[in-house]
């Protein structure tokens, strides 16, 4: 074959695979016009979405930044007259936990499933239960472990909640909570700070034995723990109560 001819040959081969090419996208311009319009919407979507995320985030630690502020201001009398303001002050703890609790909660209730909105809930309960407020403590316990799930601020709340169950009188259900926690040995939360918790609600809900046998866990599993000296002076106690 001549060279003129196989060349003749090529531009026929490369124009049908253009005119074909022009034919398919033209077939497929409606489609491809649409896929983009979609690929479009989708990622204005997503830009608008985590936009309006972060915002959410950064108006909720605001708000959590002022409790903590109240939560740490400080407790005196009043600047003399004269003398710098020196920043936020109350004249009892007990106003300045009070006020606390205040932002605590419209943090918490403004944006409840944020990171900062169940730490500010949590901290309500806590707040709380300073107070006396059992009641209102065990709410706001309650909230965050429906929040927090089995993450740390969950569990932290359950062991919070159970020590508000307890000072309400609740002793089975705080007895429950604190056996499920002190089950939990790979968990974040001391198993022995635990079993105290339990040893004592047991104690005061009158069940000596079960109290009994919580203290001598702690003593024989946990021998180097902080708390086994006071886990000692409570068996003492019950075996002296038991001999008399």
């Amino acid at each position: 074959m001549k060279s003129t001819e196989r060349h003749h040959l090529k531009e026929n081969e490369l124009n049908k695979l253009a005119r074909q090419a022009r034919e398919t996208v033209g077939s497929r311009r409606s489609e491809t016009t649409t896929l983009i319009a979609v690929v479009a919407v989708v990622g204005v979507v997503a830009l608008g979405y985590f936009g309006w995320r972060e915002n959410v985030q950064t108006k909720a630690h605001s708000l959590l930044a002022e409790a903590m502020a109240v939560q740490n201001a400080r407790v005196g009398p009043p600047p003399a007259p004269g003398t710098p303001a020196g920043g936020l002050y109350f004249p009892t703890e007990r106003e300045r936990s009070q006020a606390a609790l205040t932002k605590f909660k419209i943090a918490a209730d403004a944006y409840p499933s944020t990171d900062a909105g169940v730490y500010a809930r949590y901290q309500e309960g806590a707040t709380s239960l300073a107070l006396g407020s059992t009641p209102g403590a065990i709410a706001a316990y309650e909230q965050v472990t429906r929040e927090a799930g089995d993450g740390f601020y969950g569990q932290m709340a359950r062991l919070g909640l159970a020590e508000a169950q307890a000072r309400a009188g609740q002793f089975d259900a705080a007895i429950n909570t604190f056996k499920e926690l002190s089950q939990r040995k790979d968990g974040p939360l001391p198993v022995d700070g635990i079993l105290m918790q339990l040893g004592r609600t047991y104690v005061e809900a009158g069940k000596r034995a079960d109290a009994q046998q919580t203290f001598s866990k702690l003593v024989e599993e946990y021998p180097e723990s902080p708390f086994t000296g006071e886990a000692k002076k409570e068996l003492d106690t019950l075996k002296k109560a038991s001999t008399t």
